[in-house]
């Protein structure tokens, strides 16, 4: 019997993973990217005696596998992966094919903003109550990888749409959907109804022994649910009570209800705070309930958790100005949740690559919190012609350095400046990690001159 041939193309974190698990499973394992593969994957890569190559793909190789297991950020229009589907070769995720190779429960979420946060607020209650718990696919260790090496009970997975795209067989035993908001729609040839499918994808397989979480309050899920037969249990969640709610606000407390009856906690205990904040505490906290965990365990791991980092993370308040990195916002609706949080005049930096973003869903805070932007990016046309005259200074900046510069100068006591860019990093960064990491760099560099200045 001739061994099965799997080609895993882009090694990253879960293309690398990936290639792992296929070889400690006894596969013909070979890995192609088109760009340079960083160091550390590549040692990865040697440890298991995995063939690899970078720079190029070799056709002959690829086109000869059994199965394409594909990084989420090679699209499916790219000329490899067309020619993948010309030969019929079967085109699967990393978490596809890592899930055929555990039992463990998974605790899967998704959504246009907030996943990452309520990712991490979950795989920290987990930890806290005390279970064998792992974390993974846009955070953590790759999935494939640690199914690989590791063995946990419960995995917590954040999934982008990317991820979801190519998952057949693959069931989340607790699917989380936070909302849904245009973003990527380059991938989806611009049709929202492609996304919002993609996005659904989370409760593929889903039987009446699973559980599906969602928000009730977003249209466009709510829309979507009507064309569905949902087999999980649902667990809705909600800034209002309805008779549908297992998670709301009332009162300034955030009500739970669970199998075993209901438990609150007030608004203000917890550890992130603004109303986006809410619905990740809401979902992660629903989440652990259906996994048994005591309330005074999700409660306690809500009041002291410690925020995303990209995400309205604090940096350094200088001359009265508090300086805010939330380069993890790269679309609009992320922006919005940022702005809905400010409570002081704001200057706002924007830009970067735009994704067909529609910038009207800000226009209302823009007018009503934002005194100055700065667009930062190498084509800022797009932004000039939306909020040209909305308000009353927006400049431009080629570089982090000049963003924060000028943001300083238009800043005076007690405003604001707000990294939340709306789009995403790869004109001028290398990620939104590399910009938000830049961002702070130098608000800190701008706070060192400001104390050695006479």
């Amino acid at each position: 019997m001739t061994t099965k041939r799997i080609v895993v193309l882009g090694a990253g974190e879960s293309g690398t993973g990936a290639a792992i698990l296929a070889k400690v499973k006894g596969f013909n394992v070979w890995l192609s990217d088109m760009g340079k593969i960083a160091p550390k994957y590549k040692e990865k890569l040697n440890q298991y005696n995995i063939n690899w190559e970078e720079g190029q793909h070799s056709e002959d190789i690829i086109l000869m596998a059994d199965e394409v297991i594909k990084s989420p950020g090679i699209p499916d229009n790219a000329p490899i992966m067309l020619k993948v589907a010309g030969k019929n070769i079967p085109v699967i995720s990393e978490i596809e094919f890592a899930g055929r190779y555990t039992d463990a429960k998974m605790v899967c979420i998704t959504g246009s903003n907030g996943k990452t946060t309520t990712t991490m607020l979950t795989y920290h209650i987990l930890q806290e109550a005390g279970l064998n718990v792992g974390l993974a696919g846009n955070v953590g260790k790759s999935l494939a990888y640690q199914v690989a090496t590791e063995q946990h009970d419960v995995y917590v997975i954040e999934l982008s749409s990317f991820q979801l795209d190519n998952m057949y067989e693959f069931k989340a035993n607790i699917a989380v959907l936070m909302n849904i908001t245009p973003d990527h729609l380059d991938r989806y040839d611009y049709k929202m109804e492609n996304y919002i499918a993609a996005k659904f994808r989370i409760i593929r397989n889903q039987t009446k022994q699973d559980s599906f979480i969602f928000w009730e309050d977003d249209p466009i899920i709510a829309a979507q649910l009507k064309n569905l037969k949902i087999e999980a249990k649902i667990y809705p969640f909600s800034t209002n009570q309805s008779s549908d709610s297992k998670a709301y606000i009332k009162d300034g407390e955030l009500i739970f209800v669970s199998e075993t009856g209901q438990f609150e906690m007030s608004r203000e205990d917890l550890a992130l705070q603004g109303l986006h904040n809410i619905f990740n505490s809401m979902a992660a906290g629903l989440s652990a309930s259906i996994l048994d965990i005591k309330k005074d365990v999700i409660r306690k791991a809500l009041e002291d958790f410690e925020a995303v980092e990209h995400r309205l993370e604090f940096v350094e308040t200088i001359d009265g100005v508090k300086y805010i990195n939330d380069s993890k916002a790269t679309n609009v609706n992320s922006c919005w949740y940022a702005l809905e949080s400010m409570q002081a005049p704001t200057i706002l930096i924007l830009g970067g690559k735009d994704k067909g973003n529609d910038y009207s869903e800000i226009e209302q805070f823009v007018t009503e919190k934002v005194k100055a932007i700065v667009c930062l990016g190498v084509d800022n046309s797009k932004l000039h012609k939306f909020f040209d005259g909305k308000v009353d200074v927006i400049t431009d900046a080629s570089s982090m350095q000049e963003a924060v510069k000028k943001s300083q100068q238009l800043a005076t006591a007690g405003d604001v400046v707000l990294l939340s860019p709306c789009c995403a990093s790869f004109d001028l960064f290398k990620s939104y990690e590399d910009r938000g990491t830049q961002f702070k760099q130098q608000v800190r560099l701008l706070k060192d001159n400001t104390n050695t200045q006479p």
